[in-house]
């Protein structure tokens, strides 16, 4: 054991697990102890100030300097109670991850004394510059103006010697440069929008509220293995590795027994989670060896959003405690199951009312299904754009694997809600509405079924389900910011609600009844978005065929998928509800694009290094000394025997030889046109060029490595195996 492998796993399997230190506390004494929240506020904010606070906070006003100054007084003072010695704005820009300047409290007095300070337009705004984030052509390097602005909605936070303080992020001109801003002006639409429409049935309403609850998946790795591995070190993920004997074929690891070292891992971060007020509840194995899930209780989108941008970062941070590396890449490792994060989404109004619940009577059904169905038709409306919200270079290994969601957004509804629409969209509205003192209704010759809540099984192969109050986007990346895909929904939510209520508002002018002006847009919607509604088997080549004919995005090309972004549908969508101009599309495509061919430019040099690097070498090693035993054999054995001998010797050298050439070419053909697409300017181009020419060559060359991994004598194999990775000692 000499080489850098057998040090590695020396080193992982020597490892004890971490014990973590009881608090002392109950999650629910220690829940968002560093968060500074609306109770810490009445402690620290003067009442007058804070009932203006609460104000803009609950109702979207605008924050004054006033108002900032005093609330930097008393956020400085609790900050600092908690070990704060520095601030920061932290925002999310286009990277999918989080960005963070720290600044000391330090400054000085008047009198030169040095002093600790945070004032209202520290608070309010920055100038953080941050110009070498993607921007998709938004502003120039020249043009570093970029500007953070406080979130109120999001609480600040200590985490070490820091106050974290959520902001947007935004340029000069006022453009989106992050993921929160367009969030935040989606969750407004589609507020504005869905009380609009509640008020149908309750004019209490003055408030929706979309709510997010994601539930993420991951792998753990021991950090000695990681280390010894450049392409998990430099991408995240694995370019090469023959799939092991045993996997995940048993089913064994779900939901078994947690590892006590990676039990160890979770207690200690579902405590650092409860200290910044994330309401951590559920954890388990997942179906892969090393696969694990985290799930919170839903909140508010935007919160929801925050907190698992801040859960992916403690992930990282803790588990290098424990002697762990966390892989938060959808496809780390071949022939087993990748990871995902599905986001639940629903809306929920002011008066408490889950406005995707089944009601207790049939009348109450009317206004769910009047939601459910406007959720439907801006699915139809925008499948191929809500795909794209969620397409990246990693996302794209998983999707249509038999393992995740198929590259074809479709809605399942399970057989008797399909039932309960399918006896709405064909009743006969001639034959009168009949609503009595008891809120029942009856329509046509039937009446509007009841509907129970989660009466249907899962569908795990839809990549857009309802799931009995809520509908699971099952489609996002483990790596991925939840914004991206809930700004799309949101946006495209709003539109519909909005052109609903215009149809409705319009018949009731006309004279119709509202009750009979509903259903007649709800049947009208149910029979346009027929072809989303798609209960059967996602991953069968027959659905593919099919939902090409219903007219559904069907593209599998990750950077022609992006190309939804820019379609006539979604540039109007998205104006109309204020949430992306024109421009702001442009710049987030080109970024998709720009990043698609990044991280397969990367793959392609780890890729190339690996080979030369590591597996020829051993291969080569391997083969000479089967050529040395060759001649060693035929000068102690007669001519007669030599070649009864030396038979599987000449076969394994012979297959060295033709994998080793095959890897040879195939890497010199992929540099050349790796640098071919190096040289195009066009970032759409680039990227596909990457994908439809480099991306065939580096999986043709990783067969034949896994292939020679198999055939390479063990001791001289250099990188971790999956045998000796996937299973945590």
């Amino acid at each position: 054991m000499s080489n850098i492998r057998f040090e590695a796993l020396k080193t992982a399997w020597g490892h004890e697990p971490v014990q973590v230190k009881p608090t002392g506390c109950r999650a629910s004494v220690l829940f968002a102890e560093k968060v500074f929240t609306r109770e810490k506020m009445k402690e620290y904010i003067a009442s007058n100030v804070l009932e203006q606070l609460f104000d803009l906070m609950d109702n979207e006003k605008t924050l004054t300097r006033d108002i900032a100054n005093s609330v930097a007084i008393g956020m400085k003072k609790w900050a600092m109670e908690q070990g704060a010695t520095h601030y920061t704005h932290w925002f999310q820009p286009l990277t999918g991850g989080t960005a963070e300047k720290h600044d000391a409290f330090l400054d000085f007095g008047d009198d030169g004394a040095p002093m600790e300070k945070f004032s209202g337009s520290v608070l309010y705004q920055q100038e953080p510059d941050a110009s070498s984030f993607p921007s998709g052509g938004l502003r120039n390097t020249f043009e570093a103006r970029g500007y953070s602005a406080w979130d109120p909605s999001s609480p600040a936070f200590v985490i070490g010697d820091r106050l974290c303080i959520p902001t947007i992020f935004v340029a000069f001109t006022g453009e989106a440069l992050d993921y929160k801003t367009p969030l935040l002006r989606s969750i407004t639409a589609v507020n504005k929008a869905a009380v609009a429409v509640a008020n149908y049935f309750d004019k209490n309403v003055k408030r929706v509220y979309s709510y997010l609850g994601w539930e993420q998946e991951y792998f753990l790795v021991d950090e000695a293995l990681f280390a010894a591995r450049p392409d998990l070190v430099m991408t995240g993920r694995t370019l090469i590795g023959h799939y092991s004997s045993k996997s995940q074929q048993l089913d064994d690891h779900y939901f078994g027994i947690i590892p006590e070292r990676v039990l160890e891992f979770m207690k200690e971060l579902e405590i650092e989670a409860q200290r910044l007020g994330i309401p951590v509840k559920t954890r388990h194995n997942e179906v892969a060896p090393n696969q694990f899930e985290l799930a919170p209780i839903y909140e508010e989108c935007n919160l929801g959003s925050d907190h698992n941008q801040l859960v992916m970062s403690l992930m990282e941070q803790v588990a290098r405690r424990h002697h762990f590396r966390v892989l938060l890449h959808e496809k780390p490792f071949g022939g087993v199951n990748g990871s995902g994060k599905h986001c639940n989404w629903s809306l929920g109004t002011n008066t408490g009312v889950n406005l995707l619940a089944p009601g207790k009577n049939p009348y109450q059904n009317l206004e769910f299904v009047t939601f459910l169905v406007n959720v439907l038709m801006a699915v139809q409306r925008h499948n191929g754009l809500l795909k794209a919200s969620i397409i990246s270079a990693t996302n794209a290994h998983r999707l249509g694997a038999n393992e995740a969601p198929p590259a074809i957004i479709s809605v399942f509804l399970g057989s008797q809600l399909t039932e309960a629409l399918n006896e709405i969209e064909n009743a006969d509205l001639d034959k009168g509405i009949i609503i009595n003192a008891k809120k029942e209704m009856k329509l046509g010759v039937g009446t509007i079924p009841e509907i129970l809540l989660d009466n249907t099984d899962r569908n795990r192969t839809s990549p857009f389900a309802f799931t009995g109050n809520r509908f699971e986007f099952r489609a996002v990346g483990s790596s991925a910011n939840c914004a991206a895909a809930m700004l799309a929904l949101n946006a495209a939510v709003a539109e519909q609600l909005n052109d609903f209520r215009a149809e409705v508002d319009a018949m009731i002018a006309n004279g119709e009844a509202k009750e009979r002006a509903l259903f007649k847009v709800i049947k009208k919607c149910l029979n346009a978005c027929r072809a989303i509604r798609f209960d059967g088997n996602g991953y069968s080549d027959e659905w593919k065929v099919e939902a090409k004919k219903r007219g559904l995005d069907c593209e599998t090309s990750a950077p022609k998928m992006i190309d939804s972004y820019l379609s006539d549908a979604s540039v109007k969508m998205f104006g109309a509800t204020n949430v992306l101009s024109k421009a702001e599309l442009l710049s987030r495509c080109e970024v998709k694009w720009e990043n698609y061919s990044m991280k397969l430019q990367i793959e392609s040099r780890v890729l190339g290094d690996l080979v030369i690097n590591h597996v020829l070498p051993a291969a080569k090693r391997y083969q000479t000394m089967l050529l040395e035993n060759v001649l060693h054999v035929k000068q102690v054995f007669p001519e007669a025997e030599v070649a009864s001998l030396n038979e599987q010797d000449y076969i394994i050298i012979r297959r060295i030889e033709d994998h080793a050439s095959a890897i040879i070419a195939g890497v010199e053909q992929m540099n050349k046109l790796r640098a071919k697409a190096n040289h195009i300017d066009n970032q759409r181009e680039r990227a596909i060029t990457f994908h439809d020419e480099v991306v065939p060559l580096m999986e043709d060359i990783r067969k034949h490595v896994d292939d020679l991994e198999m055939v390479v004598d063990d001791e001289l194999w250099t990188l971790p195996k999956y045998r000796e990775m996937l299973f945590i000692h």
